[in-house]
């Protein structure tokens, strides 16, 4: 800046030295090119979600139970949790008596009545109420055949489920059949069920039944997004090390830091993959190792470009 003084002590201004004017269209072009990256940024986000919600419509629900007419005696299936790892499908089995079998006053069941569940499963002998209890829910478990390593493309499906009831006690107990009848849903899976086997009630349509669980396409998208952050890892980490090795960055020590948060955050970024797919499936092999060895060799990488320009 510049000085003048006047005559008097009063007239003493301080004059700005004459500076370049900023330019009115570099401004304008910045703040072009701000909201320009902001808009840009929020058309690929909603188009994201928009892609999103075109490919994964709702799954078709199994529908509502059709437990018959009054002579009907079915057998209710819900379902509650699949175990893939150990191909295990857990359930609570329910039966809905024909009226002859109940004591409409009291809500209970007027004789011996079990369910017998074919196949065999993890129940001890039959389900079984006795005269004067009321029906309730009780759990047990069910065989999913299916391959977990093909996760995320693994389906499972049981053997055909049938089931009998067994009215009475001791030896005078006779066999009734039953309808087998699918309820309920599981986060993250598409279920189907098949019907086959003779018809014996109302309804007309076969007493046995098929579960089929296939994943649900919604959560595809977020596993790629998930693979696309543990590649993103080793390429920064290669970056930098590479840059640092051959002196076109400065060396800096707290780096190291960095590159071990990298190294310890696959494991829990891998174990957040929808379904938990089982260790050693193909994207520990394909994916997640390689990972974790191209981000060592990073570590190695950087370690050595310290040792060059330490001194």
């Amino acid at each position: 800046m510049a000085i003048r003084a006047g005559r008097g002590a009063d007239s003493i201004r301080v004059v700005a030295a004459d500076a370049p004017p900023q330019s009115s269209s570099t401004s304008r072009r910045r703040t072009v090119t701000a909201v320009g990256v902001i808009l840009a940024i929020a058309i690929v986000y909603a188009g994201l979600l928009l892609t999103y919600r075109l490919l994964t419509p709702r799954p078709h629900p199994l529908g509502a139970l059709d437990l018959g007419t009054t002579g009907d005696t079915v057998v209710v299936i819900t379902l509650d949790a699949l175990r893939t790892v150990d191909n295990r499908l857990d359930v609570e089995v329910d039966v809905v008596p024909q009226d002859s079998l109940m004591d409409d006053r009291l809500g209970v069941v007027s004789t011996d009545v079990a369910v017998r569940l074919y196949p065999p499963n993890d129940l001890v002998g039959d389900l079984q109420w006795v005269h004067g209890s009321s029906p309730a829910q009780v759990k047990t478990t069910l065989i999913a055949n299916g391959d977990p390593d093909r996760w995320p493309f693994d389906s499972y499906t049981t053997d055909v489920i049938s089931a009998d009831v067994l009215v009475g006690s001791g030896n005078a107990r006779t066999f009734l059949p039953a309808r087998v009848e699918v309820a309920g849903s599981l986060e993250g899976w598409e279920i189907s069920s098949t019907r086959s086997g003779p018809s014996s009630q109302s309804s007309g349509v076969g007493d046995d039944v098929t579960i089929t669980l296939r994943r649900a396409r919604e959560p595809f998208i977020f596993d790629l997004g998930i693979c696309l952050v543990l590649l993103s890892l080793p390429i920064m980490a290669l970056y930098v090390a590479g840059q640092a090795l051959l002196g076109k960055k400065k060396f800096v020590p707290p780096f190291l830091g960095w590159y071990a948060a990298m190294l310890f955050s696959v494991v829990p970024i891998r174990n957040i993959l929808p379904g938990s797919p089982p260790t050693g499936a193909w994207v520990d092999q394909a994916l997640v190792l390689w990972v974790l060895i191209a981000l060592i060799v990073a570590m190695v990488l950087y370690i050595a470009a310290w040792h060059r320009h330490s001194d």
